[in-house]
């Protein structure tokens, strides 16, 4: 894939910038709808998710795999039964191989990178979602109706002998420590994909040279101060439409919708990675766990880092659900879709009020936009 940058129509001023202006209230293009606003005075406890840690040091040892299979399809369960059918996939893993001083320079690189001159990083700046290396702000800034308090740098991370050299060049580290991070969170995707197979049922080499030969997108996100952040969001409601995203995040901001259609914020755990399950998991079990409503709230008194790790099957391999969870019990519920058939629907539309995975649904859930208006 060519790097060929036309940075001609990238003309914006990031949150980042703005947040350093020391400027009190939040320009216009950002405030949502009251409706769509967050709720950010709720007490901790009423407002925090209580989400499963999984420990992933026994799946090594054969005589206690089955057991944290157990604890995975559990998670799924309990985490969620939404008109009695859903069942969200959002856990936490500790001991999951990555040492600390990875994730520790991941985010210390990261937020070395934003903190850079704004015409050094203007130079990855590009309005293609399909660019290999893409900085920006807000969601998708062309199509946003309303813009949300974010900076990122996206970047393809698999094989990363392929990609790293398109990577930032500045910070003179960035390659290193985010390419180890890259690196091993690879490998845990690998493995967690084999636990959720098991956990439908499946064998655990189900798709394995697939998911090898699919992509790794590496979100880095900065979302920074905001001056007034029950006004704003960082992120939309949306859903990932990949296999896995695997979060390494510095503070709370991550908020997922719960079985009661009400947002709860997702607790840092020290040593911990969040895990959520992406659209093409969704479509590959037949619906039996669902992706989850996310997004991202802002706090007004410092920045937060999240480095987001997408993993999907190859850009145009297209996913159907798996014979073996489609029978006259559970129907073939979804059509066939692709990485490369995401990216054109967001190159096209605003996430923040439609989804992917609705259109491949045969019979879609409640309507999106009236889901997330709470």
């Amino acid at each position: 894939m060519a790097a060929n940058r036309d940075t001609s129509a990238c003309s914006f001023t990031s949150a980042m910038a703005l947040s350093q202006m020391g400027i009190r209230n939040v320009p216009e293009r950002y405030i949502l709808p009251i409706v769509q606003r967050p709720t950010l005075d709720q007490k901790p406890h009423c407002s925090t998710m209580a989400l499963p840690v999984i420990d992933l040091s026994p799946l090594a040892n054969p005589s206690l795999r089955s057991r944290t299979i157990e604890e995975v399809r559990v998670a799924c369960k309990e985490l969620g039964v939404f008109q009695h059918v859903l069942k969200l996939f959002v856990l936490q893993v500790i001991n999951h191989g990555i040492p600390l001083s990875y994730t520790t320079d991941a985010l210390d690189v990261a937020a070395e990178f934003f903190t850079m001159p704004n015409e050094t990083k203007m130079h990855l700046a590009s309005s293609d979602v399909c660019q290999p290396v893409r900085y920006g702000t807000s969601l998708n800034y062309i199509n946003d109706k309303v813009q949300y308090w974010r900076d990122f740098i996206k970047h393809y991370s698999h094989p990363i002998s392929t990609w790293i050299d398109f990577w930032p060049s500045d910070p003179p580290s960035y390659k290193k420590k985010m390419g180890n991070y890259a690196k091993a969170v690879h490998i845990l995707h690998k493995m967690l994909m084999e636990v959720v197979f098991e956990s439908l049922g499946l064998r655990p080499d189900h798709l394995q040279k697939d998911i090898e030969q699919g992509s790794q997108v590496m979100a880095v996100n900065c979302y920074p101060a905001c001056p007034e952040p029950n006004l704003a969001l960082g992120l939309p409601p949306h859903s990932d439409y990949g296999t896995l995203t695997i979060i390494l995040q510095n503070q709370q901001g991550l908020e997922i919708m719960n079985s009661n259609g009400k947002w709860r914020s997702v607790p840092v755990t020290n040593g911990a990675l969040v895990i959520q399950l992406g659209d093409q998991m969704e479509v590959l079990s037949n619906g039996r766990y669902k992706t989850a409503l996310h997004r991202a709230i802002l706090n007004s008194e410092k920045e937060r880092l999240s480095i987001a790790s997408l993993h999907s099957l190859a850009i145009d391999q297209k996913v159907t659900p798996a014979s073996k969870l489609v029978d006259e019990k559970c129907p073939l519920s979804y059509k066939e879709g692709s990485f490369g058939d995401f990216l054109q629907f967001i190159s096209d539309n605003d996430i923040g009020e439609t989804r992917y995975i609705d259109t491949l649904r045969k019979n879609p859930a409640t309507d999106f936009k009236k889901q997330t208006e709470l």
